[in-house]
């Protein structure tokens, strides 16, 4: 009757890598899949198809806003992330800064300096009855 349907997610697709000695000044804007092993200084943007991924690993850091559908942080991030599909924190991820997210996952140890804000999907404002709206 009632079955649980093991669905993993599907690959995280890399188009663009920023390696461990990398550290980049100004704005980085991408399509597809970006995966942060340095550091950037400056705002991240995707184009908001609903496909495009940022993932941060333990040794990447933000210092900058976030505007991509999906966001995978496992390392620090100064700033705010606006994410209008999905945010997954992992267990050493820090974020300095307001969430905004569409759907949220967060690991036990995963640590917010700021507001968690829930927006209705394909929307740029906070979701009907969200106490931070007001």
């Amino acid at each position: 009757m009632f079955k649980r349907t093991n669905k993993q997610p599907k690959a995280l697709q890399i188009d663009t890598l920023i390696g461990v000695g990398t550290r980049i000044l100004g704005d980085v804007y991408f399509k597809g899949g970006l995966h942060v092993d340095g550091a950037i200084q400056g705002n991240v943007g995707a184009q908001d198809d609903g496909a495009a991924t940022l993932s941060v690993s333990d040794s990447g850091l933000i210092e900058g806003s976030v505007q991509a559908p999906n966001v995978i942080l496992n390392g620090a991030m100064t700033g705010d992330i606006h994410a209008s599909a999905r945010v997954e924190l992992g267990a050493t991820a820090k974020v300095a800064g307001n969430v905004h997210y569409g759907l949220i996952e967060m690991a036990m140890g995963a640590q917010i300096n700021g507001k968690l804000i829930h927006q209705s999907p394909g929307s740029n404002e906070p979701a009907v009855g969200d106490a931070s709206a007001t």
